[in-house]
């Protein structure tokens, strides 16, 4: 007998990472951009393009950052690096880099609804803090918690949320 996992036992550990893993990602992402937002916040006036992009490119770079250490953490210790390994990760921390695109859309559209920087900022940290809830509901959800499990969750991410905001309100309004 080899120590080796069968293939339905590989299958059930993938589904079983993944189910864990998918929107996780999607919360840290959702911290990441209204910490971005608070941080930018503290500069002063920004134009609105050099935000979206930061946002995004912020998120791109914690995204493969993940992905690095993914591949090369836990992964390499585990055997070799094929390409199907790389796309996985790649994937399954897609959602980090996801979050990071509707603060970054709320910015690019405030023109419209006509918000001035200060009242942008406000927009794109209400929807980081509502895509951090909303990512924590969805993570918990695929895992299969219980309605308690669940508010549970998205109490905690508001919470933490919240306490973006209260530094976003010390640092600078």
């Amino acid at each position: 007998m080899s120590g080796a996992p069968t293939a339905e036992e590989s299958t059930a550990d993938g589904a079983e990472r993944r189910s864990r893993a998918d929107y996780t990602g999607g919360v840290y992402g959702s911290m990441l951009a209204a910490s971005v937002v608070i941080g930018v916040g503290t500069l002063g006036s920004l134009p609105r393009v050099e935000l979206v992009a930061l946002l995004l490119m912020t998120g791109a770079v914690f995204w493969l950052a993940h992905v690095h250490a993914q591949l090369f953490g836990a992964r390499l210790a585990q055997g070799t690096v094929n390409g199907r390994a790389v796309l996985q990760v790649c994937r399954e921390e897609w959602p980090i880099l996801e979050a990071a695109v509707p603060p970054a859309v709320a910015v690019a559209i405030s023109p419209l609804l006509p918000l001035d920087m200060p009242g942008t900022l406000w927009l794109a940290l209400s929807v980081a803090v509502a895509g951090q809830v909303g990512w924590s509901l969805a993570a918990a959800a695929r895992a299969g918690a219980s309605g308690k499990q669940m508010a549970v969750s998205a109490a905690v991410n508001l919470l933490l949320g919240l306490l973006i905001v209260v530094l976003k309100i010390i640092l600078k309004e």
